[in-house]
């Protein structure tokens, strides 16, 4: 008995083939794989699962939900205190104080107020969380984001204005449209904004995000399989 549990067998052998797929299109397009994080994206997942990766070796994780983080990750770190924890999904501005002391990054700031806000509470609480802006490249409405004309006003307003540590941009494409349109509008927009990290690409799409110079990738069900199902 070698004492490996079925699950961490799983996301053990899936991790390695994320890596393995992503060093090979790092070498096809002449990136230093090590200029790719990793996310896995760990949102309705179980602690147990996340554990199989974290044995793994993984160290970057990515939730959703500020009340699922706070249940899961505070006994999650104390097992790993050198993991680092992403906020992938939208963030309301009355949980700001609860992101701030949780999260290592927050990648979903997409409007003034929640700068405002984030702002304020890494004075308050003497942490500065690096952010990304995450744009609308798709301009739907129904999807959070700036839209891409307020782009570089936004981004300048983050840094003058509410003084927040903008570390890159971050996109989610429509369904229905072709990926690489949108890596490459949201690499232009950072470009042009001096700024050097993109967060794109998901399990379907990470390495052509990685041909426009993705360097964070948020990958869930290549890794962990289906989402787990949420008890109400």
């Amino acid at each position: 008995m070698s004492g490996i549990t079925a699950p961490e067998a799983e996301v053990e052998a899936a991790l390695a083939s994320v890596r393995a797929r992503i060093a090979s299109r790092c070498r096809t397009v002449g990136r230093d794989p090590q200029d790719v994080t990793l996310i896995a994206v760990s949102k309705t997942h179980s602690a147990e699962r996340i554990c199989a990766a974290l044995a793994a070796g993984q160290r970057h994780f990515g939730e959703n939900r500020v009340q699922e983080s706070q249940a899961k990750w505070p006994s999650l770190r104390a097992t790993a205190p050198d993991a680092t924890l992403h906020l992938i999904g939208p963030l309301q501005t009355n949980k700001t104080a609860d992101a701030i002391a949780l999260f290592d990054t927050i990648h979903t700031l997409d409007r003034p107020r929640l700068a405002e806000k984030l702002a304020e509470e890494m004075l308050r609480q003497g942490r500065r969380t690096s952010c990304f802006v995450q744009i609308n490249t798709g301009r739907e409405p129904q999807k959070a984001g700036i839209d891409p004309s307020d782009a570089d006003a936004f981004i300048a307003a983050c840094r003058t204005t509410w003084n927040v540590p903008i570390e890159g941009l971050m996109c989610i494409p429509p369904v229905n449209e072709n990926p690489a349109l949108h890596f490459a509008f949201l690499r232009d927009i950072a470009k042009r904004n001096g700024l050097s990290r993109l967060s794109m690409g998901m399990s379907d799409d990470f390495e052509t995000a990685i041909d426009f110079g993705a360097t964070h990738i948020r990958v869930g069900s290549a890794i962990f399989g289906a989402r787990e199902v949420q008890a109400d």
